[in-house]
């Protein structure tokens, strides 16, 4: 590959990944989630639409620690958006849920990324779709295998 391709995708990735950050926190900004952070649609995003977790499932989920998710969770429970319940079978066990606000953002967000990706690969054929979840498909290991299990094995 020529130096000048190389060049064009590191900009596009870059680009691409910064507009994505932007577009999201302003879009949470000016809509009917402007109590949002993009940090926080997220949570909701791990949390779930159908089914209650455990903070430690929703914490793995993010790569966050519980200690971590926690403070969000407050902040969530406070805006309205999640309930904690303890579980039934064990009291010690927290699990948290979406409520109805919840689960209208979540749909809100879920909207966003679907737009996303219809303009990303409208006018594609199957093919250029394969080979572009192909492409991305290799970045997020690189992403995961270099990045995410380094600083998994720094944690322990």
């Amino acid at each position: 590959m020529d130096r000048c391709i190389k060049s064009i995708l590191n900009e596009l990735l870059v680009d691409t990944f910064n507009e994505i950050l932007t577009i999201e926190q302003t879009a949470l900004k000016s809509g009917q989630l402007n109590d949002l952070s993009v940090t926080e649609i997220h949570t909701i995003e791990a949390i779930g639409m159908y089914k209650s977790r455990t903070m430690s499932e929703v914490a793995a989920d993010l790569g966050i620690t519980v200690g971590t998710l926690t403070t969000a969770i407050t902040n969530l429970v406070k805006k309205g958006y999640v309930e904690r319940r303890k579980d039934e079978n064990d009291r010690r066990v927290v699990k948290v849920i979406l409520t109805r606000k919840g689960k209208l953002a979540y749909r809100v967000h879920e909207k966003f990324h679907s737009d996303m990706i219809k303009a990303t690969i409208e006018g594609l054929s199957e093919e250029e779709e394969r080979v572009l979840a192909r492409a991305l498909g290799k970045l997020n290991d690189f992403f995961t295998n270099k990045y995410l299990t380094k600083n998994e094995s720094e944690k322990e």
